[in-house]
């Protein structure tokens, strides 16, 4: 929850709300200087987001998690904020998946850390996974991002061929749910589930203008093949 909430607060600073470009950029610098207080004087941390930190302090502490994946993120929200306002695309899927590895992978590091999971062939497919979601999300919303001044299919791309891409990601990944304990893995399975719905649903709809979901009525198949 520390975690999710420190994500979801920064992600936010760069999307939600009628603040300027140059506002998101300080707030989220801001951010980024009380994460370094939280990371070396807890005692000090004071403000807004006080409770935030206090709380993600004792899950660094706790699970001795990395810092760089937290700087990672922020790094990506602030790309977020420039390209957007400049109306800047990705040149290339090389350039896209670099900022996936800053705005998705560091999500399925610091879990499988806090699960004690630290072999190199397990984090390529966290990052794998975390990239397809990643790009899965984006070819899902398309029909809301254009709008908002976000175009993150490549320059020179077509929609299916980074949809078999997205997809061809996933089943890369798809072992590492045998690999997380309990619970967790098969939260994991539904999610890879999930994500292969949506991609499933992407290739029936013009994204474009429909921005397909999951409903109530997809769960038992996904249960299913999450089962199997």
């Amino acid at each position: 929850m520390a975690i999710y909430h420190f994500a979801r607060t920064a992600d936010d600073m760069a999307d939600e709300g009628t603040h300027s470009a140059a506002e998101r950029m300080a707030l989220l610098s801001t951010f980024k200087d009380t994460l370094k207080i939280c990371l070396h004087e807890p005692k000090k941390l004071s403000g807004p987001y006080q409770s935030l930190f206090l709380n993600l302090s004792k899950a660094i502490t706790s699970f001795n998690l990395p810092s760089e994946p937290l700087f990672k993120l922020l790094e990506a929200f602030e790309q977020d904020v420039v390209y957007t306002e400049q109306g800047k695309r990705y040149e290339n899927q090389d350039a896209l998946l670099k900022y996936c590895a800053k705005s998705a992978n560091p999500i399925g590091r610091l879990l499988l850390h806090l699960y004690g999971i630290q072999e190199a062939d397990s984090l390529r497919r966290s990052d794998a996974i975390c990239t397809s979601l990643q790009l899965i999300n984006f070819w899902q919303d398309l029909s809301v991002d254009i709008p908002r001044g976000r175009f993150y299919l490549p320059e020179g791309c077509e929609l299916e061929q980074e949809l078999s891409f997205a997809h061809a990601l996933m089943i890369q990944g798809a072992p590492l749910c045998d690999r997380v304990p309990g619970r967790a893995a098969w939260e994991l399975k539904m999610v890879v589930q999930g994500g292969l719905k949506i991609l499933q649903k992407c290739r029936a709809v013009n994204t474009f203008v429909h921005r397909p979901s999951i409903r109530l009525m997809d769960f038992p198949s996904m249960l299913m093949r999450a089962m199997s």
